[in-house]
């Protein structure tokens, strides 16, 4: 696979949203779009990429820099993808990925309370589901979710 700058990657948050309702941990599930560069139709949790605006458009925390830049992408892209508010993010693992377009991601994977807000989509996901573990096992997902929710579920 043809990778044009191996220093370059593509940063992006993901949030495994949990809520507990009847003392069972749900977690927000989304269905992808059919036409997503990635995993197109597989169901999988909110996030996207970090984008410049994210920080560029707010003040510096320092002099020369911005701190949580990535926690406010992750909660901006909740809110765009399905409405909803979180609370603050707890940081779970990363891994990385080559995307069929060979553009390298590194995906930081976050856990978070569900804070309020119904469940409302955009055009990238086209179906959503609260789903415990045990029911997320039926379901299509990205490879590996299944076992972060799983690790989630141990931390919770």
């Amino acid at each position: 696979m043809e990778i044009q700058n191996r220093e370059l990657h593509r940063v992006v948050g993901t949030a495994i949203i949990y809520k507990k309702e009847d003392g069972i941990f749900q977690y927000l599930l989304l269905k992808r779009s059919l036409d997503k560069k990635a995993f197109p139709g597989k169901w999988t949790v909110p996030g996207g990429g970090l984008e410049a605006d994210d920080y560029l458009n707010t003040p510096k925390t320092t002099n020369d820099s911005w701190y949580f830049a990535l926690e406010n992408s992750l909660k901006r892209e909740v809110k765009e993808e399905t409405n909803m508010d979180i609370g603050k993010p707890k940081y779970l693992l990363d891994l990385t990925f080559i995307r069929p377009d060979g553009i390298p991601v590194l995906t930081l994977s976050f856990y978070t309370p569900y804070e309020g807000g119904e469940v409302r989509l955009n055009n990238e996901n086209i179906e959503y589901a609260w789903a415990s573990y045990e029911e997320a096992r039926e379901y299509d997902l990205i490879e590996g979710i299944l076992e972060e929710i799983a690790m989630v579920e141990k931390l919770l």
